[in-house]
């Protein structure tokens, strides 16, 4: 499924290089900030080179003294954020500092209004349009044992709605069911459903992603695009990701 799914978008994922342009221009911002330390930034992916363990070595390599670890998923979880950081502290013994999260950042904010806005006016202006604001889902019981994503999503699409026009419909949905799990919901595909049952068209909005991926390029760009065609939704628009 997975081969098929980046078939669907030229035969790979576009995540690697959007993140090495923003660890670049984390970069240049630093650098412009600071004149009395080095800094650098080292990607480090989960699921695709360079791997956790090659970008701890790379920054030992290149002579770092400390580390400062800023995870790319905005809200924080325990299968996506704590996760990530266990990776590197089995890969490092650098003293480093964490970034939790920044699910109610003003210019992360911002940067998704900015988006919204723009789709908005490129699919020409629909009045009072339903923004549909889709994270990626987790399983109901890893929600009960207390963590905190979803009301963290729910901080999110908070700080982004304040910014966008007070009449516009918005709700929160959630992307990327498997298995036979209980997941939290609704599902993106149900409130598209939702939307075809009101006759009103949607602007998805990828609100727990930073970067396009196959989640935003296949699941929101094709399959739940061909879901909002076959519902005859009056419009299908889709803001991109803050990227860098």
């Amino acid at each position: 499924l997975a081969k098929a799914n980046y078939a669907l978008i030229g035969g790979g994922s576009p995540i690697l290089a959007e993140t090495l342009k923003q660890a670049e221009a984390l970069e240049a911002e630093i650098g412009r900030r600071v004149s009395n330390v080095t800094f650098k930034c080292f990607p480090a992916m989960r699921y695709w080179k360079p791997f956790t363990k090659a970008a701890a070595r790379a920054a030992e390599a290149w002579g770092a003294t400390d580390a400062i670890l800023l995870p790319l998923y905005p809200q924080f979880s325990t299968t996506t954020t704590a996760s990530s950081l266990r990776e590197w502290r089995r890969h490092s013994d650098l003293p480093c500092a964490t970034i939790c999260c920044y699910p109610m950042g003003k210019a992360f904010a911002q940067a998704h209004a900015d988006a919204i806005l723009k789709a908005w006016r490129e699919g020409g202006s629909p009045a009072a349009p339903r923004v549909l604001f889709s994270a990626h889902g987790l399983p109901q019981r890893v929600i009960d044992r207390g963590d905190p994503y979803q009301w963290q999503v729910e901080q999110s699409v908070a700080a982004v709605r304040a910014l966008l026009p007070p009449d516009w419909d918005v709700r929160t949905c959630y992307q990327s069911r498997v298995g036979p799990l209980k997941w939290i919901g609704p599902s993106t595909e149900e409130e598209i459903h939702a939307a075809g049952a009101d006759n009103t068209g949607v602007i998805l909005c990828p609100i727990a992603f930073v970067s396009e991926h196959v989640e935003t390029l296949v699941e929101l760009d094709i399959e739940y695009a061909q879901v909002a065609k076959r519902l005859a939704l009056p419009y299908y628009l889709r803001a991109a990701t803050p990227g860098a």
